[in-house]
């Protein structure tokens, strides 16, 4: 077993904070993509953006319901969290657009906002109201009467997972996919779920407390930082959105220290072909620093590593 990490400068090589690209409306969803290029939502402006080293940024998609979160399946189709239409889709390589999820029953889904793939291939995401509010989303009136965790098991179905929520937000697997984290945003909290065999959850203490103050404007906007997304490294360490950039936390739930960033962080991801990047979404810009540690082992990075 490796000794626990102490320290920030164990685990983000100095002085490699960089801003790739800056004036945007509001960056979100980062994922890397092994063919060697970076997605991310500009929400107010409806827009995904493309970045990568030779081209620097281009358009994806324009209109793009306002996505937020995406991930890739193992098969590296993507999935796409839409404020707009309140839908989680997976948009094929072949071209097809496929509706993941969109109602709970028979009221639509608040908004779905950041997902995550299970080992089984189950897709995980959290449902905040936030893409029902301006600017970010579409203004419209709540149909659940919940913020819920919900999963698509790997045969199509729909389960809601947990309904207790203030609003739930940014979530990522352990290294081993024993336990699922999910952040509350309102309650400045990150929960550990337990992973069952047949993909349900257990648990859901507290794992930890007291990131920021919980304050989001009327347009899902933090007046500071809070907590948002949130990613898993090799060594089970969590990188979590919060007051001053990026809060690291070890897998025993203490405070390792903050990666300090200039404006309020929204989202991050591993990348890079040894997954030592972290590239940033950060308010109006979009960033990248190298660190001395790798992502977690994600489905679709299996066949680039």
């Amino acid at each position: 077993m490796s000794a626990p990490t102490r320290s920030i400068d164990e685990l983000v090589e100095a002085g490699t904070l960089e801003r790739l690209a800056t004036g945007f409306g509001f960056t979100e969803g980062p994922i890397w993509h092994p063919d060697g290029h970076l997605l991310f939502s500009d929400m107010p402006q409806d827009v995904r953006r493309r970045w990568d080293p030779a081209g620097g940024i281009s358009e994806a998609m324009r209109p793009s319901n306002k996505c937020n979160g995406m991930t890739l399946t193992r098969e590296r189709d993507l999935i796409v969290c839409e404020h707009a239409t309140s839908m989680l889709v997976c948009e094929r390589s072949t071209g097809e657009r496929e509706v993941l999820a969109s109602h709970w029953g028979e009221r639509e889904l608040n908004a779905p906002n950041d997902v995550v793939v299970g080992a089984d291939g189950s897709i995980y995401f959290s449902d905040p109201i936030y893409g029902r509010l301006p600017e970010d989303g579409v203004e419209r009136d709540q149909e659940l009467d919940f913020q819920g965790l919900f999963r698509v098991t790997p045969a199509g179905e729909l389960e809601l997972l947990a309904d207790d929520f203030g609003q739930p937000n940014g979530l990522c697997f352990s290294p081993d996919f024993r336990t699922l984290y999910v952040n509350d945003t309102p309650r400045c909290h990150i929960r550990a779920f337990a992973v069952r065999a047949d993909g349900s959850l257990a648990g859901g203490e507290v794992f930890h407390d007291g990131i920021g103050n919980g304050n989001v404007g009327p347009t899902g906007v933090s007046d500071d930082g809070v907590p948002d997304g949130m990613k898993c490294d090799e060594h089970g360490n969590v990188y979590c959105t919060g007051p001053g950039g990026v809060w690291a936390i070890a897998p025993d739930g203490t405070r390792i220290g903050t990666i300090e960033v200039p404006e309020i962080v929204a989202n991050l991801t591993f990348g890079d072909a040894d997954w030592k990047t972290l590239y940033l979404t950060a308010t109006t810009s979009l960033y990248r620093l190298r660190m001395r540690v790798s992502g977690r082992m994600e489905p679709y990075m299996e066949d680039g590593r």
